[in-house]
């Protein structure tokens, strides 16, 4: 019965997770659009910055953006705030059932670093607090140098991915760098975005002038968040990859996908400008293609020894079916994760690639190694896969 609470309750934290996410995201990316359409031709009407007109929905709507705001504020004001809140406390919820809870098997791995359960969860929590400070202290003392401001900050989290793969498992790296992104983006929000933007609606209604250095680091603050998206997106999906934050290079994968990925959200947010960065798109799916062979397995010795069936269906079943089976008999797992059920030679041969992938070449299963695989079994496995292959 635990088994299945810990499934639910693990399902109702993501769906939260996703559906708030895309709130937040959505109405980011909205705006960013928004500010990028907006008609700003003369003639404007006196204190209007710019206008749009939009179709949508069966509707036509018209939309502008005060230069400064308008005489009077509404009785009712739209604040984009709670999907940013709600996205990151749903998002720490999981890190804790999922990573915490279950360090053993999800946060440590014995092969990169042999850590006591409180010492990855500690080394997890610090990836998140450090972040923001070291973020917010670079923003403070560089805000007015952008370029050498954003260099430091990928440079934080480019060492942040180096220190963290060397601590936490593979798939943990990825998805704490992602939530020290996270948290450095919904601090953003918390501690800077909103509060400049009470500070405009205190102004307009006190009828005083508005300090314009809370807008200028709002808006700052604003465009990083923009540019950090992406990355944050791909750590949320990277546990599916394991040819990816299993690599022996898996920092560099993680910094070289965030580099692609902020390169095209770039893109994105300067297109309207023309055509002269067009071949940012192209450059980034070469990017990945480079990636691609970067990360390939490189198997080496597994042709010319011949591995019986049988002998390839012990390791499995000692190492593998605990979890991967009809009835998993390993604690917390009440299906087989992602439907792989390994309990039969017939299933073991259909799964044969994945097998290869996840516990010879990535060596990501099994989860932190609980059941102590050794290298000379992975190899019998890799020696296995190459005589069916062969078969074929």
């Amino acid at each position: 019965m635990e088994a299945h609470a810990h499934e639910w309750l693990n399902l109702l934290l993501r769906w939260i997770h996703f559906i708030v996410g895309i709130a937040w995201i959505g109405a980011s990316f909205y705006f960013n659009w928004l500010e990028n359409n907006l008609d700003r031709e003369p003639p404007q009407d006196e204190g209007i910055d710019g206008n749009l007109w939009a179709v949508h929905g069966g509707g036509f709507y018209y939309l502008k953006k005060f230069t400064t705001g308008p005489e009077r504020l509404p009785s009712s004001l739209h604040w984009f705030k709670w999907e940013a809140y709600t996205t990151w406390l749903s998002g720490v919820a999981l890190l804790v059932l999922i990573y915490y809870f279950n360090a053993r098997a999800w946060l440590i791995d014995p092969s990169v670093r042999d850590l006591e359960p409180w010492q990855g969860i500690a080394t997890g929590i610090a990836s998140l607090v450090v972040s923001w400070f070291v973020y917010d202290g670079l923003c403070r003392v560089s805000r007015e140098r952008p370029g050498l401001l954003t260099a430091m900050v990928f440079g934080w989290f480019a060492l942040l991915a180096f220190i963290l793969t060397q601590l936490l498992s593979g798939r943990a790296a990825y998805i704490h760098v992602g939530a020290a992104i996270g948290t450095v983006m919904v601090a953003n929000v918390f501690f800077v975005i909103i509060p400049a933007q009470r500070e405009l609606v205190s102004a307009l209604k006190e009828r005083r002038p508005t300090d314009p250095g809370h807008g200028r680091n709002g808006l700052l603050r604003s465009r990083h968040n923009n540019y950090f998206t992406l990355p944050v997106l791909f750590t949320m999906i990277s546990s599916h990859f394991p040819s990816t934050y299993g690599n022996s290079l898996n920092w560099l994968v993680l910094v070289l996908l965030a580099l692609v990925s902020i390169a095209v959200r770039h893109y994105f947010n300067v297109r309207h400008l023309g055509n002269r960065l067009a071949w940012i798109l192209p450059a980034a799916f070469l990017a990945m293609v480079g990636l691609m062979w970067l990360t390939a397995p490189r198997p080496a010795g597994q042709g010319g020894i011949l591995v019986s069936d049988a002998e390839a269906s012990a390791i499995v079943t000692t190492h593998c079916a605990g979890c991967h089976a009809a009835k998993p008999t390993f604690p917390g797992f009440i299906t087989a994760p992602k439907g792989i059920e390994l309990d039969t030679m017939d299933k073991i041969r259909i799964h044969r690639v994945a097998i290869n992938q996840v516990t010879v070449l990535t060596k990501t299963m099994p989860l932190g190694n609980l059941t102590g695989m050794l290298d000379e079994e992975r190899t019998t496995l890799g020696h296995w896969v190459q005589t069916q292959e062969n078969a074929q």
